[in-house]
């Protein structure tokens, strides 16, 4: 005779939501929160039991304030700041009234992150197109390039410059393709376990040696962090142009200063999709930077192509970053701190199983 499943009770259903959940009385004190919310607030459910929801979850839309204000509103409110734990986050937030008990609410948040698969997918479509012309492109390229040498080869001294100046756009055009192309790749690197902290100090040393820049670059890690699941090469690249990034933007400073840091974070707030498959991703890493942060405009577009806030710069660079983070079935999200004047970068990646340790 088969075992009979026992059905989840409600409460088991709401504890195993990967999004916050709060239950708030009509003075908007927490009366009941599930595990997710432990681990966005930081405090055990026992320790948030009877705190007012504004000690606790700083709301930055006055929007929303004002609604909050209204008992028996319902809000939907996607993409707004929240400030907890000394930390800002975008986040989706819902408040559902409970009609059969008069003030008496559920909130609950999500990382802004969740829920853009669609639209994720919808830019790589977009993506692989320009690869494929890339491709074609880089064809006549190679033509044109070598027949801007023969043409300097037979010009006189006087004009070998503009010669000149036609193979260097040439190479800069194919250094923009080559981009493109990876952009547009959608065969990712083998992944395999591999120590975070040894990537990330290759990586310091590589934008070290890169620049002559003063620029303090501070290591504050968790040294008992087990080897992550992902591919040593891509995460370098990524650390480096990360890292690079914080370095440029903290130059203007007068105490320019980054700080890499690495901790381990419950799987039930941060979680992925690999080979169809949900899995955790607990190991954070995160650089920080005290410089003056990206164009308010453009902080929600920066991981999206062809979106810059250097002079000089192209705009694929972020979105490299967020593809090769994705390929290792990890995420990447970036938040301003206006209050402390920090930019944060931070990546999340699974742990590599015991069994491909081995």
């Amino acid at each position: 005779m088969s075992e009979v499943l026992t059905r989840p009770d409600p409460a088991s259903q709401i504890g195993g939501l990967i999004f916050a959940v709060l239950l708030v009385d009509p003075d908007l004190r927490i009366a009941e929160s599930n595990h997710a919310a432990e681990n966005l607030i930081g405090h055990s459910s026992s320790r948030l039991a009877g705190r007012p929801l504004g000690e606790v979850l700083e709301l930055l839309d006055e929007r929303v304030l004002d609604r909050l204000s209204e008992p028996d509103a319902a809000i939907v409110a996607r993409d707004i700041m929240l400030r907890v734990a000394g930390q800002e986050r975008r986040v989706n937030v819902t408040v559902s009234p409970l009609s059969a008990h008069p003030g008496w609410r559920v909130i609950t948040l999500s990382d802004a992150g969740r829920g853009d698969e669609g639209q994720e997918k919808e830019q790589d479509i977009a993506l692989g197109a320009p690869s494929i012309l890339a491709h074609e492109i880089k064809n006549p390229l190679s033509a044109i390039r070598g027949a801007g040498q023969l043409v300097e080869r037979k010009l006189g001294p006087e004009d070998r410059a503009l010669a000149r100046m036609i193979t260097d756009e040439v190479d800069r055009i194919a250094r923009l393709i080559d981009r493109m192309q990876a952009l547009g790749s959608t065969t990712p690197e083998p992944v395999a376990p591999c120590n975070p902290h040894e990537a990330i100090r290759a990586a310091i040393a590589t934008v070290r040696a890169a620049g002559k820049e003063n620029v303090e670059i501070r290591e504050e890690f968790d040294p008992s962090l087990p080897p992550v699941l992902a591919s040593r090469d891509a995460l370098e690249q990524v650390l480096i142009n990360l890292i690079s990034n914080a370095r440029d933007a903290a130059l203007d400073g007068a105490e320019p200063r980054i700080v890499v840091s690495t901790r381990f974070v419950s799987g039930h707030v941060f979680r992925a999709i690999r080979l169809g498959q949900s899995v955790q991703l607990p190991v954070e890493i995160t650089i920080t930077d005290n410089g003056p942060g990206v164009e308010p405009s453009l902080r929600d577009h920066i991981f999206e192509p062809f979106v810059t806030s250097k002079k000089s710069g192209q705009g694929l660079g972020l979105a490299l970053v967020r593809k090769l983070v994705r390929d290792m079935a990890g995420r990447i999200s970036h938040q301003r701190d206006s209050r402390e004047g920090l930019t944060h970068f931070r990546i999340h990646l699974p742990l590599a199983s015991e069994g491909e340790c081995k």
